[in-house]
């Protein structure tokens, strides 16, 4: 098969931008289509997903998990402390949360928060999404957090608290 044929430009002609693709920031989570791995990532390393009956009981999880980044935002617990359970994207966002936080209003006191209610449902097998309701001593505050089976143990893919 040729080599296309190509023109040079002549000196001083317009030359053409484009402009690079926008890439949306608001928590997009990457797709894991029935264990395949997202475009781009070696299927060796990519994260395998896991069925519910392989992995514990979700709702004591959702429940720590919560009290925890609730602790997180009010500055008596270290962000590092979650790592194990969030993906880097929810880490990244509750570590720059956190910081934010503190800067606006300091540090407070220690104070231990206390699930009050726990409302878990599974919109398919390895995916638990549920919604909690936490009191942190000095207001009550609803999350919403999302748990994905993944290499075995749950990870939290998304995390919202108000």
């Amino acid at each position: 098969m040729p080599a296309p044929r190509s023109e040079p430009k002549a000196l001083g002609a317009p030359v053409e931008r484009r402009r690079p693709p926008v890439i949306a920031l608001q928590g997009v989570l990457p797709l894991v289509l029935e264990g395949r791995a997202p475009q781009g990532v070696d299927p060796a390393v990519a994260p395998r997903v896991t069925a519910t009956t392989s992995l514990p009981d979700p709702e004591p999880l959702c429940g720590g998990l919560v009290v925890a980044a609730v602790e997180v935002l009010a500055g008596t617990r270290p962000a590092a402390q979650l790592l194990r359970w969030l993906t880097a994207e929810v880490y990244a966002g509750l570590q720059q949360r956190a910081a934010l936080a503190q800067r606006v209003r300091g540090r407070r006191r220690a104070t231990r928060a206390v699930v009050r209610r726990v409302l878990a449902t599974s919109p398919r097998d390895g995916v638990v999404e549920a919604a909690v309701v936490v009191w942190d001593g000095e207001r009550v505050r609803a999350a919403a957090v999302r748990l994905e089976g993944l290499d075995g143990r749950w990870r939290v893919t998304a995390l919202q608290v108000g």
